[in-house]
């Protein structure tokens, strides 16, 4: 991730943004399915404020077994 010196933007991929959130949350948790629940509010919560007309994004996706 490189931080830019003239704006508040961080350039960085979503596999980076998804690996960064992913460790952080299983760092604070107890076990996996409440790591993977916390990584999700995080990104749904990163997403909305990116994205603040769009309501769709709070849907939860079934099946998935890994963050990374």
């Amino acid at each position: 991730m490189k931080m830019k010196c003239n704006d508040n933007k961080i350039d960085t991929t979503l596999g980076e943004l998804i690996a960064a959130i992913s460790e952080v949350a299983y760092e604070y948790s107890r076990d996996t399915k409440e790591a993977y629940n916390l990584a999700r509010l995080v990104l749904v919560k990163i997403l909305r404020s990116a994205s603040p007309g769009s309501e769709t994004i709070d849907r939860h996706f079934h099946g998935t077994k890994y963050l990374h």
